[in-house]
This record gives structure tokens, C-alpha cells and sequence, in this order.
């Protein structure tokens, strides 16, 4: 079983979106990651500590193939996306090695958990953090992957990230891949391998659209301070999205005082610049696309480009990997 992330506290770094950046700097980084949507297939290569795009393609899955849940079988066409997954390796060769591998969103639930203390020992802290999520998720927790990261909340408080997702269905994905003659190093939700191209300074708002997913976050310096993942039942309207994010944005005001700095889009294609606009008069703040923030503006044209097609995920997994 491969891992959703680091469970012991990693060594200090420094880097992109700091502590995110150190949980992710300790896990295996192989070089070439996939990421598995409701609708599509897509991969990277990047050449080893280089940060530079060997290889990328894309692949349509045909409708019903994959069927993102936190509960219910999300694979129910295998060999649908196995061949998309073939031809996509045909373009983006892994040469037999492991692969990191980006799931949707539902598939892995956020939690950002206040606690006294937490134990350092994994083996002493996974019953702690399971009882915790009992309440929290539709599932048995104790048939989940269970993966966190410690962080500082308001006023010095001691929080827990906490990334948790059914064993089960994970296992659909990586059984699909490993007859492909690969295996997933690493699983990873998709908005958290974008977060690293997000600023660091102050605070942002970042609202990510996936087939019929949205995801919320909003980060404040180094820290994950919201995050929410919902499913939409329709074409989303402007208002539609402002009445999906106003929760976070009350909790975020309500907790830390302030409002956001920032605002980013992904995922929004054509229809970006409407949503930006909406978004920036209700917040009365700078909006714009994940693509010109600062992380993103020091990139090479290559990765600024798989940006702009709405593989941010892609991207955000490689500025970790040096």
C-alpha cells in the first residue's frame, strides 16, 4: 500500500508553501506522476532535480468510467481506464518504476484537526487521530489510509492536517495501474499536490473546479487553514460557486479575524474570467488565475503552460521534488 503522505514529522526545510513542502519532501518523489479525474487521464515525466517537462499527454475516459465517491466504488469500468492509462503511458513512458499518483478530490477527505498533544510515535498516534474521525467521515475508520502533518494554528494553537481516505477504493486505483507494469509510490489528492503553487505571503483563497467538484482552500502563510470539497449537481453559475466558498470564507473571517488577501482559479477553463469577476466584487479583493501567481510566474513556459490547461496538479507535485 503505498502512502498518502508522510506520517512522522519530516526535518525543516525550506521551499514553496513551507509546511505543505515538508510533508511532501518526505515522500518518495519519483518523476513521473499521474493524475486520475472523472473525465480525463493525465501524466508528467520531470527530469530528475531539474524541474524540467520531459514528456506530458492527456487521455479522455469515457463517461462512467471513473465515478469519484468517498464510499461507494469509484472504478466501475477497469478496463475502460486502463486503456486510457496504457495509451497515456505509450506517450509518457514510467520504464518500469514507480509513479505518484493524484486521485480526485472526493477521494481523499481534509481534515484540520485542534489537539493538546499528539503522540510522535505513528503507532501511538493513529488510534488518537482515528477516534477523532470517527465522527467526521462515512466510513470505518479503521479501514482507511490515515496520513498527517502537524502545523500552528490561530494564537500558537497545536493543529493536526490530517488526510484520510477509504483503503479499498484506493486499492482500485493502484490495481489498475500495477497491471500497467507500475505501482503508485505515493497517493495524493489532487488540490493538495496543487497547493505548493500558491503564495506563501499573507493569505489566499483558492477555489479548484473538477469535473463536478469544487474545492476550497484558503492558506495563511504556511499554514492549510480551510479546506472543503463539495459535489455539484449542475453546470456551475457564479453565484452557485460564491454560495459554495461563503462558508469557508465566514469560518476563515471568524477564526483568524481577517479576511483574504487573494483570490486564485483553476479549473474554470472559458469560463474564468466570469467567475474572477464575481468572485473579486463579493470579496473586494485581487482574483485572478492560478497561473499568475507568484509561484507559478517562476516557472518555465512549459509548466506555466500545463497550468493554463488545468494540470495545476501535475505541476505542484514537481516543486516539491528538489
Amino acid at each position: 500500500m503505498s502512502s498518502l503522505a508522510a506520517s512522522s514529522a519530516p526535518s525543516v526545510r525550506g521551499g514553496p508553501f513551507g509546511l505543505l513542502d515538508r510533508w511532501l519532501h518526505a515522500m518518495p518523489h519519483p518523476p513521473c506522476v499521474v493524475e486520475i479525474a472523472a473525465h480525463h487521464v493525465a501524466a508528467a515525466r520531470w527530469s530528475s532535480g531539474q524541474s524540467h517537462l520531459e514528456s506530458f499527454a492527456v487521455e479522455d475516459l469515457p463517461s462512467g468510467a471513473v465515478m469519484p465517491s468517498p464510499v461507494d466504488a469509484n472504478v466501475p469500468q477497469p478496463e475502460a481506464l486502463k486503456s486510457a492509462l496504457r495509451r497515456l503511458f505509450n506517450r509518457v513512458p514510467h520504464h518500469g518504476g514507480p509513479v505518484a499518483m493524484l486521485l480526485p478530490d472526493p477521494v481523499v477527505r481534509v481534515f484540520i484537526l485542534p489537539f493538546e498533544t499528539l503522540p510522535r510515535r505513528a503507532d501511538d498516534a493513529l488510534p488518537l487521530l482515528r477516534w477523532r474521525l470517527k465522527k467526521s467521515v462515512p466510513f470505518d475508520v479503521d479501514e482507511t489510509v490515515v496520513s498527517w502533518m502537524r502545523q500552528q494554528g490561530r494564537d500558537s494553537k497545536f493543529e493536526v492536517m490530517t488526510a484520510v481516505a477509504r483503503q479499498r477504493i484506493v486499492r482500485e486505483y493502484e490495481q489498475v495501474i500495477e497491471e500497467l507494469g507500475t505501482n503508485a509510490k505515493v497517493v495524493l489528492g489532487s488540490t493538495l499536490a496543487s497547493l505548493p503553487l500558491l503564495e506563501e505571503r499573507g493569505s489566499t483563497l483558492f477555489v479548484r473546479l473538477s469535473g463536478r467538484t469544487v474545492t476550497t482552500v484558503i492558506v495563511r502563510g504556511s499554514n492549510l487553514c480551510v479546506y472543503r470539497s463539495s459535489d455539484i449537481s449542475s453546470d456551475l453559475a457564479p453565484q452557485a460557486m460564491l454560495d459554495e466558498i461563503f462558508p469557508a470564507i465566514a469560518y476563515y473571517q471568524d477564526t483568524w479575524g481577517e479576511s483574504v488577501d487573494r483570490g486564485r482559479l483553476a479549473g474554470f477553463g472559458s469560463r474564468d474570467e466570469v467567475f474572477r469577476s464575481a468572485l473579486s466584487g463579493e470579496l473586494h479583493v485581487p482574483v485572478g488565475p492560478l497561473a499568475e501567481s507568484s509561484e507559478a510566474f517562476r516557472l518555465d513556459s512549459s509548466a506555466k503552460d500545463l497550468i493554463n490547461q488545468d494540470l495545476d496538479a501535475l505541476v505542484g507535485w514537481m516543486l516539491n521534488a528538489g
